[in-house]
């Protein structure tokens, strides 16, 4: 039997580089990366990390089958790299905390933490007083407990991908940036396509498995191959703020999440602030409004009062992919094709999906 082995990924956001680490674990795979950019450019360049995987009202199906073995592989694979590369990845272990206001209702989570302790999993409903005790930073009258996730963790998503991409370059991978795609060429028989071989700038590469996990660029990609797979951008801003000092307690620091925005603690009294969720208009187009991102931050300051204090260090923002008309991510081979696999379209999940996404791509190659 022949040995399929040379893969091509497009795409060196955290998804297309948790891959190609996962697939340099495997022996006699030849792996090569491409990108138009540097790693983490994209939208992984403007991800907060915040990894909700327990704190999530996902509870059976594909949706929670990802989250709980990202989460598991987490735990292992931060170590794994930090030993292999001797790099430092920030990974915040204090867990997350999401805040319920007035209007929510605290005992509707009952099951959920139910639910999660038959799985093996932590879940914590606290009242106001448990979440002033361990939260005094927090004050607002409409905030009447918290739901508490201690295994649900947060990481610097561009770190992150340097290292992936670091580990697997000491695994063998080899890594092309500033490339571009022209031409994806293809072989048929009678029941499906197989890609051979791609043209890139940087020259033509012979291919058995080819891997598009190139966010918003998989679009025009497979629109190539007459098999579109349709993502549309959906904007993200964030902040980057610096206090004098941590605020509550210093010992204590974890994610806090209400009203879906996040305040992201980075040590040294500094904090993110987002994200933004902005959607194209008529004609497809997506632009920062200023606007939002202010009210981002005035909710965090409505719940999280000291942040008034803080000084802006930086704003940015991405593009994150959404699929149009399907759940997302897409992982799965590309129809009609034999040997083009897709990671993608992974919205707001990139980071928290990406090693699960990884060990789907190898299960199905090896």
């Amino acid at each position: 039997m022949e040995l399929r082995n040379q893969v091509v990924v497009i795409g060196c956001g955290i998804v297309g580089a948790a891959i190609a680490y996962e697939l340099s674990l495997v022996d006699g795979l030849k792996i090569t990366v491409l990108d138009r950019q540097l790693p983490a450019q994209g939208s992984t360049g403007a991800a907060l990390g915040v990894l909700m995987g327990a704190i999530s009202k996902k509870t059976k199906g594909r949706a929670w089958q990802l989250r709980q073995t990202s989460m598991q592989r987490y735990e292992t694979l931060i170590p794994e790299l930090e030993t292999l590369t001797n790099c430092q990845i920030r990974f915040n272990r204090h867990g997350i905390l999401m805040l319920c206001f007035a209007e929510e209702d605290l005992a509707s989570w009952e099951p959920i933490v139910e639910t999660r302790a038959s799985q093996r999993w932590r879940l914590e409903i606290w009242n106001r007083a448990q979440l002033q005790l361990s939260c005094p930073q927090l004050r607002n009258e409409n905030i009447v407990g918290a739901i508490y996730s201690p295994q649900d963790r947060q990481v610097d998503p561009v770190a992150l991908t340097q290292a992936l991409v670091a580990a697997a370059q000491k695994n063998g991978v080899t890594f092309k940036f500033g490339v571009t795609v022209e031409e994806i060429k293809s072989t048929s028989d009678i029941l499906n396509r197989c890609c051979n071989s791609i043209k890139t700038t940087a020259g033509e590469l012979d291919v058995d498995w080819l891997v598009v996990a190139s966010g918003l660029g998989s679009t025009p990609l497979t629109a190539q191959l007459e098999q579109p797979v349709a993502l549309k951008p959906v904007l993200g801003q964030a902040l980057q703020l610096q206090l004098k000092q941590p605020i509550g307690n210093p010992e204590f620091q974890p994610v806090i999440t209400g009203d879906d925005v996040h305040i992201v603690p980075l040590g040294e009294g500094q904090y993110w602030v987002g994200a933004t969720v902005e959607f194209p208009n008529e004609v497809g187009e997506v632009v920062a409004e200023a606007g939002l991102l202010e009210k981002v931050l005035q909710e965090a300051i409505a719940f999280c009062p000291p942040l008034a204090a803080a000084t802006i260090l930086r704003t940015w923002s991405g593009k994150r992919p959404r699929p149009d008309g399907r759940p997302a991510p897409v992982i799965e081979k590309l129809p009609g094709y034999s040997n083009i696999l897709l990671a993608t379209g992974h919205y707001r999940n990139g980071v928290l999906l990406a090693p699960a996404t990884a060990q789907a791509i190898r299960e199905m190659i090896v």
